[in-house]
């Protein structure tokens, strides 16, 4: 698929897209975002991960403006980390979610005010920590903690050899009253039935006043779905699994080979695009 025109808004998920865990943004990824935004192409991210976890990419990135995170539960301000939307899982919902990860020794993690709850510093409290750049919050109990109170999203953190039985246990739990998806190999995450990642960006593109059929959007792996249908030139990374590739207008090489590099020279800085807002 060869867009005539130039996208106006480039929409681009973290982790085995733009990067790695603990491994940092290629030169040549960063080169080609930059030389996008000199020609007049808006960033964004859209990630799974808290905003205090995606905003060094934001600024590396030198976003200024709305990113996604949270799988798009959350919408914040680039520059301030400040919450410009937040649709929370309803806390009927979560503590569900807790008795049945509990009753099969999943390790659950709860969000609120852009920090994580755990009850028990292990191995995958660890894990998600070193992912996200952030300290887990220990506490007795998280339905006491969080009496009465929705959470941003719920994690289940587990062995990726699980995850597969894990989220087709929430998706039974939870029925119509979460958004179930996996992202990491480890985690199983569940939010608000209004939420996924393909929601935001349709809430980001009409803050900016881009419509989506100039969306170029880039993603690797199940919970960018709904990011992928939403966006007028869908891309899939090599390391997609078959489902999101089936998706995608063009499938580009793995985050190891700069896949958002080719796939911003492909789409944005092709000669002889149009440039016509």
């Amino acid at each position: 698929m060869a867009p005539k025109r130039r996208p106006l808004l480039l929409a681009i998920d973290l982790d085995g897209t733009l990067v790695e865990p603990m491994h940092p943004v290629s030169p040549p990824v960063l080169e080609a975002v930059a030389r996008a935004a000199a020609l007049g192409v808006r960033v964004t991210i859209v990630t799974g991960r808290m905003v205090v976890a995606a905003a060094p990419f934001a600024e590396l990135l030198r976003i200024d403006g709305p990113i996604v995170c949270y799988q798009g539960a959350v919408v914040a301000d680039a520059r301030t980390g400040r919450f410009e939307r937040e649709i929370p899982l309803r806390n009927e919902v979560a503590l569900r979610i807790y008795a049945a990860a509990k009753a099969h020794g999943y390790h659950v993690q709860f969000y609120r005010g852009d920090r994580f709850y755990v009850e028990e510093r292990n191995r995958y409290a660890e894990l998600y920590g070193r992912i996200a750049g952030a300290e887990p919050v220990v506490v007795p109990s998280l339905p006491e903690a969080f009496a009465g109170a929705p959470s941003t999203k719920v994690n289940i953190v587990t062995d990726p050899a699980r995850t597969p039985e894990c989220a087709a246990l929430m998706r039974e739990v939870c029925g119509g009253d979460a958004y179930v998806t996996r992202s990491n190999p480890e985690f199983v995450e569940m939010l608000d039935p209004r939420v996924d990642k393909g929601i935001a960006l349709r809430a980001v593109a009409e803050s900016l006043r881009i419509p989506l059929e100039r969306v170029l959007a880039i993603g690797d792996s199940y919970n960018d779905l709904p990011l992928l249908r939403v966006a007028g030139i869908a891309v899939a990374m090599g390391s997609a699994p078959p489902e999101l590739r089936a998706e995608a207008d063009a499938v580009v090489a793995g985050v190891e080979h700069d896949g958002v590099a080719e796939a911003i020279e492909r789409f944005v800085l092709a000669p002889g695009l149009e440039t016509v807002a």
